[in-house]
């Protein structure tokens, strides 16, 4: 016997489709987005594309891309704030894993093809004599509380502590920021330095005051002109 609601499902299903689009385009696009810098240093890494000093680019490449995603992460509140573009708090959640995501990667190359895991020689050579390092391993050990708590069940559990904990992200931000210039070169500190300057004044958004003034414009709606035809029709 035919089942006559098969066609009706597959026209659901499909219709389906375009209203899934619309109400989740930037989250599909910010997980497809995040994982090309992965695809293509594993399509690098297989093509043997990279330097003579791969690992030296695998390191250079996870620290951007965690940094670069961390920054967006953080930029998706003042988005909504400045904009009204609420659909970026969808994605700050999914951004900030996936900087925790290439900041592990990055730190795992450290220890593990940087160093062989060879925790004297990590001790001895990189953690004192190379300062930059403790920075950047304090960024990540902020994050990984942050990633751990990031799901709705530690959302409730922790209740108003969770937003207090998140906060930590900007310290996160900061101390990343500070790892990347303290490592670069003198002629390539603008990179690092560009960073520096994003995240300023995404701190200065989240000052009360600012951000008050900032909603306060946003929020205010321009009133026509009562003494306009249009005007006073309305006023009717």
């Amino acid at each position: 016997m035919t089942d006559i609601t098969q066609p009706l499902r597959r026209r659901a299903a499909t219709e389906s489709i375009p209203i899934y689009w619309r109400k989740h385009w930037l989250w599909v696009l910010a997980n497809i987005g995040a994982l090309v810098p992965l695809a293509w240093l594993l399509w690098d890494l297989a093509q043997g594309n990279l330097s003579v000093n791969p690992i030296a680019d695998i390191t250079s490449r996870t620290g951007k891309a965690a940094l670069i995603l961390l920054m967006l992460s953080l930029t998706c509140t003042p988005a909504n704030l400045l904009f009204g573009f609420r659909q970026a708090l969808t994605v700050r959640k999914a951004l900030g894993l996936y900087a925790f995501l290439y900041a592990s990667f990055h730190f795992l190359n450290f220890v593990g093809l940087d160093y062989g895991f060879n925790l004297g020689l990590i001790w001895g050579d990189a953690l004192l004599e190379k300062p930059y390092i403790l920075v950047g391993l304090a960024a990540l050990l902020i994050l990984i509380p942050l990633a751990v708590t990031s799901t709705a069940g530690w959302m409730k559990r922790l209740g108003r502590n969770w937003k207090r904990l998140h906060q930590w992200v900007y310290g996160a931000g900061v101390l990343a920021v500070l790892h990347f210039l303290w490592l670069a070169k003198a002629a390539d500190r603008w990179e690092p330095l560009l960073y520096a300057l994003l995240l300023a004044l995404l701190l200065m958004v989240r000052i009360p005051p600012i951000r008050k003034t900032v909603a306060g414009l946003r929020q205010r709606k321009p009133v026509a002109n009562a003494s306009s035809p249009r005007g006073r029709k309305e006023n009717r």
